[in-house]
Formats: structure tokens, C-alpha cells, sequence
């Protein structure tokens, strides 16, 4: 049997999967590569500075995990979508984020096995630091703030985690969605 033809086709799908991770993108929120802005044109721009710096992923005690997929961009556009929807004609919205902490931890004195194993409790809230700017259809700055806080306490209690317990971000989506909420609201009057 004639085993070349076989190794050209591995080496070749070898070959495609290397080429195929190369350009695949990002594959943690830190790499050099992986954007710091939604791109498009839209009234709700969303930015942040460099998720290395980030508390979720200093302070956590599986650093790998915590820096693993595109959660940053997955947040800014949660946010953007949000905003877009409640956002009034005309008006401008910019946010960046400045720090973010994920709900939740890694607790791994539970053992190897629960390394990779975000735990929910009360004393994980998700927080999130932002500047933002709020324009009218001028360009007057109705509104702004510079290291906005928000902390979503109680976050286990508010029932969202019942609502879509499938989405690893729902936590810190609803605490931007009452944050956009408190602010279109007050924005208004």
C-alpha cells in the first residue's frame, strides 16, 4: 500500500487547521490583535482601554479563563444594542470601559477539577468602570461622567440569572441596561 498520498492529505489538513487558527482572530480579550472598539457607524459608540489591566483578569485566580474568548466585545455589544434602542433620534452616546469585573470567581481551593468552574456569590458582584458622553443631535454634551462606577449588587437576587441562564454575561448586561436606563430616564426630564 502506497502511504504518500496519506501523508500529503494529513500534512495538508495539518496544514489548513494551522492556517485556519492564524486567522481565526483573538483568542483571549488581550491579545494584540483583538480590537478596543466596535467598529461601524452608529449613535452609540463603545470603546476600552486594555483588558490586561482590567481587574477580572489581575486579580483572578485563573487568568487563562478569565482572558479566554471575546467577552469585552461581546459586552460592548450588549451595550451598544441596548443603548441604540433607547437612545432618542438624533442624540450621540460614548462610552469607554475603564475596568470591568465579571460576576462571579474562580475558586480552584475546590481542587483541580474546579479550576475552570466560575462560582456565583453575593460577594462577586460584577462591576464596571466607564466614562461616558451623552450628546444631543448638535453635538451639546447633555450629559458625561468620568470613572462612573457601577456595582450590581444583589445581582443573584434581581432574577435575571433565571430569565437566561444560558448567557454568561447576563449579569453585567443588566446592570449597563439600568445604567442606560437611569440615564436616558433622567436625560428626558
Amino acid at each position: 500500500m502506497n502511504r504518500k498520498p496519506l501523508l500529503a492529505g494529513a500534512l495538508s489538513c495539518v496544514m489548513l487547521l494551522v492556517a485556519a487558527c492564524a486567522t481565526a482572530g483573538p483568542r483571549t480579550v488581550t491579545a494584540p490583535d483583538a480590537p478596543r472598539a466596535l467598529s461601524g457607524d452608529s449613535p452609540v459608540q463603545v470603546s476600552w482601554t486594555d483588558p490586561a489591566q482590567f481587574t477580572e483578569i489581575r486579580s483572578s485566580s485563573n487568568r487563562f479563563e478569565a482572558q479566554s474568548g471575546n467577552w469585552v466585545y461581546q459586552l460592548a455589544e450588549a451595550l451598544r444594542k441596548s443603548a441604540v434602542k433607547r437612545l432618542p433620534p438624533g442624540q450621540t452616546l460614548e462610552v469607554r470601559f475603564t475596568d470591568i469585573k465579571r460576576a462571579g470567581d474562580f475558586e480552584p481551593q475546590h481542587g483541580p477539577r474546579a479550576n475552570d468552574i466560575r462560582i456565583m456569590r453575593d460577594v462577586y458582584p460584577p462591576r464596571i468602570t466607564l466614562d461616558f458622553t451623552l450628546r444631543d443631535a448638535g453635538g451639546r454634551v447633555l450629559q458625561e461622567g468620568k470613572d462612573v462606577k457601577l456595582v450590581g449588587l444583589n445581582y443573584l437576587q434581581n432574577g435575571v440569572g433565571l430569565r437566561s441562564n444560558s448567557d454568561p454575561l447576563r449579569y453585567e448586561e443588566q446592570m449597563l441596561d439600568d445604567w442606560l436606563r437611569k440615564l436616558l430616564t433622567a436625560t428626558r426630564r
